[in-house]
């Protein structure tokens, strides 16, 4: 079928044939389809949806223009994926905690989209990090380190690279069917036995309403288990920051202090065990999740996790024992100062998605996919939901390149924080979606 018959179709609400859709990604892949007909076909899609049929036809589409793992590995290969938030840096505590657990975690990142960060883009604030190694490299690093944290090369999901750039300056990013292709596509590329999802659901999310996070939740579900890879999801709260800090260096540091029990914020861990049980618990090594948790949090306690985290950043080119001096490996920003309330109150809630766009604002996100990022920026000591700002509590520490960048941040964040008489409540884990 010719592209622009594909497009017609799905302009007006027909069912797409899997050997169509299979013919237009290998356009795609190959240049054959245009740009302007990719983000037509995005456009479509976006207004039209897709059922699920038509959904597993294109992850598998997408899946296939690439190479296809496969893994010769004593443990369960497993992985976990979020939808994307602000102070989202659980991917870099969980996956050496599955290791240590006895998985195999090859995990394919993304970097930052729209006001959301990017794991990809953290790691790139290692020194000597390879986020783009090949695909041997990746192997060798699973194997060594028991996890391994990189993004798309260019033998998996081509197509998706492709397609997620268009999204992304297109206004197509929302759209739950390109979402699940995209973020299921490079998950079975990668070979998996097991995946567990984190949907994200509140003001720092895409989605912000419970009823979308359900939507989404539900579509990667049965995408991926009609595609043949046990999965389950769970929707947890994006209302607000989850860890304490916004920015590359700075979520790494956070990363390594949790690593290394230096510091336990409450919403990252429930969130982390949570996530971790259910890989645990769908690999078989644990049957309930208390004691799946139980198991995760020794990791942590032992030593075990920090010890593989070293031995992947090492693995893929990072600097050997990074944990034992990571505050002088990581680069820090020239302007480190506080920004204040105009008034003193509690926090009673957060407009999170413009602490992002703060972020962004600083230099350490991207406007088009082309931009630079300066990693040593971003924010740090967040306040959270229930905490009281006053002259002695700022709302957080920005770090920034220059006083310019500094005051649009400062302007943003103090929107972005609602003051209340009564304190604002947390949430963790809001529902689970198991298909």
């Amino acid at each position: 079928m010719l592209p622009q018959e594909l497009i017609r179709r799905k302009r007006d609400g027909a069912s797409l044939k899997r050997e169509d859709v299979k013919d237009f990604i290998a356009g795609l892949t190959s240049g054959a389809v245009s740009e302007g007909q990719v983000a037509a076909f995005a456009m479509a899609v976006f207004f039209r949806g897709m059922s699920r049929e038509e959904a597993v036809g294109l992850t598998l589409a997408m899946r296939d223009s690439g190479a296809v793992l496969e893994w010769d590995l004593p443990g369960p290969v497993v992985d976990k994926h979020s939808s994307g938030g602000i102070g989202d840096n659980l991917s870099l505590m969980l996956a050496p905690m599955l290791a240590a657990c006895g998985c195999y975690v090859p995990m394919i990142s993304g970097r930052g989209l729209g006001h959301t960060g990017g794991t990809l883009d953290k790691l790139d604030s290692i020194p000597g990090y390879a986020t783009q190694p090949g695909l041997d490299f990746f192997r060798q690093a699973t194997r060594a380190a028991g996890c391994a944290i990189i993004g798309q090369t260019a033998d998996l999901a081509p197509a998706d690279k492709r397609l997620y750039g268009i999204r992304d300056v297109t206004a197509t990013v929302e759209s739950v069917p390109l979402i699940t292709a995209s973020i299921l596509s490079k998950k079975l590329a990668a070979g998996l036995g097991h995946l567990v999802l984190d949907v994200k659901m509140g003001s720092g999310a895409f989605m912000t309403r419970m009823a979308d996070a359900e939507e989404l939740a539900e579509s990667l579900v049965d995408v991926a288990n009609g595609a043949g890879l046990p999965t389950t999801a769970l929707i947890t709260d994006m209302s607000e920051p989850l860890a304490p800090c916004a920015g590359n260096t700075l979520e790494v540091a956070h990363a390594c202090e949790f690593l290394l029990g230096r510091r336990s914020d409450p919403r990252v861990m429930d969130i982390t065990l949570a996530l971790g049980a259910e890989l645990v618990m769908s690999a078989g090594i644990e049957q309930d999740a208390a004691t799946a948790r139980e198991r995760l949090a020794a990791t942590l306690s032992s030593g075990k996790a920090a010890e593989h985290f070293e031995r992947m950043v090492q693995a893929l080119g990072g600097p050997k024992g990074f944990l034992s001096n990571y505050t002088t490996q990581l680069a820090t920003a020239p302007i480190i100062r506080p920004v204040h309330a105009d008034e003193e109150a509690f926090i009673a809630s957060i407009r999170t998605r413009e602490l992002g766009l703060a972020v962004i604002e600083l230099g350490g996100g991207r406007r088009v996919a082309s931009d630079a990022i300066d990693h040593r920026v971003g924010l740090s000591q967040l306040l959270g939901k229930g905490a009281r700002a006053d002259r002695a509590t700022p709302l957080c520490l920005i770090h920034a390149a220059d006083e310019a960048s500094f005051e649009r941040a400062a302007a943003l964040i103090k929107s972005a924080y609602i003051p209340g008489e009564r304190p604002g409540e947390s949430a963790t884990v809001l529902a689970r979606i198991t298909g």
